[in-house]
């Protein structure tokens, strides 16, 4: 890719490959990869951060957990490759099974399906040592040959930044709408422009944005006290026109739950909001999003 290239190949008549985020000649559908047979995904969402840390894996499984408890048949498609912590979350000890022409995902004891490296690696502290093509080559796999079954909600965990992987996933999956996962802190704020950016690039809507660690409740007297910094949340969402803004405290119990591999245990009312409007949006009955 040439460093003057404005994403229009026909203005330079460079041949780029896909990865430049151009169109190259193609329209969008033209990269997206198929679903293996008999396998069906109606909604994909992507929860994105723009520096690791921030929560965005526990967001993923909140979020998940919520649509699943709606009645609705929620799958978790980790492609935090080299990072994956969402099997540790819900307790997964056993391994994906395969054939010659299915990867089968491992369900939740709630009927969550989920697809990650530590469930095809021998011991899930092996660590993944693969270069960019190689992790960008196993997201696309855990969307083209793994049989998802009837699955109404899709959320994909993404590595934190705007590398290899986020592009990856805009560009191969029917991505509808991303969640954007931030903490407090101003510099955070500052990283997760770049995610905020990258989805306008991709032309992938903001359906919302979530503080994590954004105040903690004092137990005796009920004051919020922001101990990782003044919020920055509301900035950030007028700044960018995102309508929907949750914010998630720094909570013991959930902590636990997550540590535990217990989320789904879980039942706090601080994502349902966020649940409607990942709901609406894809409805196309979240004005905020037309």
């Amino acid at each position: 890719m040439s460093e003057s290239c404005d994403n229009n190949c026909s203005s330079c008549g460079t041949s780029c490959s896909s990865d430049c985020g151009s169109d190259c000649g193609k329209s969008p559908a033209d990269f997206k990869k198929s679903l293996t047979e008999g396998a069906t995904v109606k909604h994909v969402i992507g929860v994105v951060s723009g520096k690791g840390g921030v929560g965005k894996s526990m967001v993923t499984s909140l979020m998940a957990v919520e649509m699943q408890r709606r009645g609705l048949n929620a799958a978790i498609l980790d492609a935090d490759i080299t990072g994956p912590s969402i099997p540790r979350s819900f307790n997964i000890k056993e391994k994906a099974a395969a054939t010659e022409d299915y990867i089968f995902p491992v369900t939740t004891k709630t009927g969550i399906q989920i697809m990650s490296t530590n469930l095809i690696l021998q011991n899930e502290t092996d660590p993944v040592v693969w270069r960019g093509p190689v992790i960008a080559g196993a997201v696309e796999q855990f969307w083209t040959d793994v049989l998802w079954k009837d699955v109404d909600f899709m959320f994909v965990d993404m590595p934190p930044g705007t590398g290899d992987v986020p592009l990856t996933v805009f560009q191969s999956l029917p991505v509808e709408g991303i969640i954007v996962v931030a903490s407090p802190q101003e510099l955070v704020g500052m990283i997760v422009e770049k995610a905020v950016n990258m989805a306008k690039l991709m032309n992938i809507p903001v359906i919302g944005l979530v503080e994590n660690m954004s105040y903690y409740e004092c137990p005796h007297c009920g004051e919020k006290i922001e101990i990782f910094g003044e919020s920055h949340a509301e900035e950030i969402a007028a700044k960018y026109d995102i309508k929907n803004v949750a914010k998630i405290p720094v909570n013991r119990a959930l902590a636990s739950a997550v540590d535990k591999g217990m989320i789904e245990l879980a039942h706090d009312e601080w994502l349902e909001p966020m649940a409607d409007a990942v709901e609406a949006a894809v409805n196309n009955t979240d004005p905020a999003l037309n």
